[in-house]
């Protein structure tokens, strides 16, 4: 046993969580949700509850799965800290209906991983791909039922550049530097993207004049970096925090007194309450995606997911709530094939090596770090532009829906 593994059975055995033992119940099975509903990440964790509870109701509708129904349950994870984490997992685990848990991020770190494995609980999320790639690289075998519909990050950090260049070379982009301003928040996801971007940019040749690190957690003044920015502006200002309500007050911070600089801000404006507080100032800002919707005609799952969501719930989802949705239909699809909840290695097993295209793209997993596999024959990473309070797809140029256009401010 690894060292990893003895520390993951003593911290079971403190927690006094046992072994699973069958589902007590003869014909429904509970499908867990790990997720931050309250906090400053609770817009994020309403979609992950909105996603799976779309798709149980469709599952339910049309009679079930092998011969059994679904029920959502809900593990808050509040401000995703250790306690509150391993409580909720706790909680979820213990319930002997429980057939599989859902989540995007749940902590920072992605330990509940471990507690998913070492009780054989199917366990399926979408977020800090590092940390989970770390963890399940050990011993890949041992994690048989925990799989991330994200991929590597890698392209976060070093997909940017070649995007920026590309804009430059069709005469879609006039900057007036080779500058880049960096600004994060000190959490895993943020800072390791903003650690590659910065290493990116360097060996491109770009200088990098901010780079400042701030505390996690809700952001009211961003004033202090953006004076610094002001005083030598650069041609690209990049913001990694990836909560929507420090993104958006980042973003009217910076219309204030705005740069001649592209704003490109990392995931918050995918989620739809970005725009609901920024509305017009956020015309013109750039983000990019690793999974999300590819509402494309050369996609129409996406589309169809989508149309269920806003049918469902009056607005369009964000990353989570297609993520969430896709990933309890892949468990029916595992169960279907399996026939049996209780038997989750099983179900585990078939879920790893599923091929499948979903709202995302074509998710199949990578055996080593069970992350989806990025790029062309797998999930790829889409760039976005808000024009007009619309996300525009501007690349890859097989899906766009839309071209890149000059912001406002910078014309």
């Amino acid at each position: 046993m690894t060292t990893r593994r003895k520390l993951l059975a003593a911290t079971v055995a403190l927690m006094g969580t046992t072994a699973l033992p069958v589902l007590a119940s003869a014909d429904v099975v509970k499908i867990g949700v790990l997720a931050p509903l309250s906090g400053a990440a609770a817009a994020d964790g309403q979609e992950y509850v909105n996603g799976v509870q779309l798709a149980v109701d469709e599952l339910n509708a049309q009679g079930g799965v092998a011969g059994y129904t679904f029920e959502v349950v809900v593990g808050d994870v509040g401000d995703a800290s250790a306690d509150a984490v391993a409580t909720a997992t706790r909680r979820l685990l213990s319930d002997r209906d429980m057939g599989a848990v859902m989540s995007g991020y749940a902590s920072n770190s992605n330990f509940e991983i471990e507690m998913m494995a070492e009780q054989e609980m199917v366990y399926l999320l979408s977020a800090n791909s590092a940390q989970t790639a770390g963890i399940i690289t050990e011993d890949p075998d041992f994690f048989r039922t925990v799989w991330s519909f994200s991929p590597s990050y890698d392209g976060y950090e070093t997909g940017v550049l070649p995007v920026i260049e590309q804009l430059e070379e069709d005469g879609s982009l006039t900057l007036p530097n080779r500058k880049i301003a960096i600004v994060s928040s000190d959490n895993p996801y943020s800072r390791t993207i903003a650690e590659g971007l910065t290493a990116s940019f360097e060996a491109g040749g770009w200088e990098i004049t901010q780079n400042q690190l701030l505390p996690f957690g809700e952001i009211n003044d961003w004033r202090g970096f953006l004076a610094q920015v002001r005083q030598d502006p650069p041609a690209l200002l990049v913001n990694t925090d990836y909560l929507p309500g420090n993104a958006a007050t980042f973003m009217s911070q910076f219309m204030e007194n705005p740069t001649n600089s592209l704003v490109f801000i990392q995931y918050a404006p995918s989620v739809p309450e970005f725009l609901e507080l920024t509305r017009e100032v956020s015309n013109g800002v750039v983000y990019n995606l690793l999974g999300g919707a590819l509402t494309t005609p050369a996609n129409p799952r996406a589309q169809e997911v989508v149309g269920k969501y806003v049918e469902a719930y009056g607005n369009e989802p964000g990353f989570y709530g297609i993520a969430l949705y896709e990933q309890t239909m892949l468990y029916a699809d595992a169960l279907e094939a399996v026939g049996d909840p209780a038997d989750r290695l099983a179900i585990g097993e078939w879920i790893g090596a599923a091929d499948k295209q979903t709202a995302m793209g074509r998710l199949h997993f990578d055996q080593e770090t069970h992350l989806a596999v990025q790029g062309d024959d797998g999930i790829p990473l889409q760039f976005f532009q808000i024009v007009d309070g619309e996300r525009i797809l501007f690349s890859p140029d097989e899906y766009a829906t839309g071209s890149f256009m000059m912001p406002p401010w910078m014309e």
